[in-house]
């Protein structure tokens, strides 16, 4: 079968070290092809195909690590909400803001899900405090309002 090698040449930006290169750098990226589309065509399916691969990949380190069950009817349930899970757990990075936008899910586990705060409860009131000086502070409390609303902080 008749196909043709792509090769694409990419900036290579990780190797900077906080100074400017004396020239540029580059990396390489090649994908074998059969299909009878163009080149740019090709590419963008190709990247297409990258993603998916991304997001199976995140999805087998996460809640499909437990899979398979012994029976159908469970492993497609556990599908279904691995699948949920996972879209929620994305829309909720990047409500929290860019910084998390192409975060892993362990990564969204870690900084927004597992919250190290505590709740004291006071003239039937509940407070949530959170670390001080908490580096993801800013995004929890981003998706807290986007979720929740503004809290009502008028005196009762």
């Amino acid at each position: 079968m008749p196909g043709r090698l792509v090769v694409r040449r990419i900036p290579d930006l990780n190797c900077t070290d906080g100074q400017d290169s004396l020239f540029d750098t580059w990396r390489f990226h090649a994908f074998f092809t059969t299909s009878a589309l163009d080149t740019v065509a090709a590419d963008h399916i190709h990247r297409g195909h990258a993603i998916i691969e991304q997001v199976h990949a995140d999805l087998k380190h996460s809640t499909l690590a437990h899979l398979p069950s012994g029976k159908f009817s469970a492993n497609a349930a556990w599908l279904v909400l691995a699948v949920i899970a996972f879209n929620l757990t994305r829309a909720a990075a990047v409500t929290a803001g860019p910084g998390l936008a192409k975060a892993t899910t362990a990564t969204i586990r870690r900084k927004l899900i597992a919250v190290p705060a505590r709740l004291a409860c006071s003239a039937r009131r509940i407070t949530l405090h959170l670390p001080h000086h908490w580096p993801w502070e800013t995004g929890w409390t981003r998706l807290f309002i986007r979720v929740c609303g503004p809290p009502d902080l008028t005196p009762s």
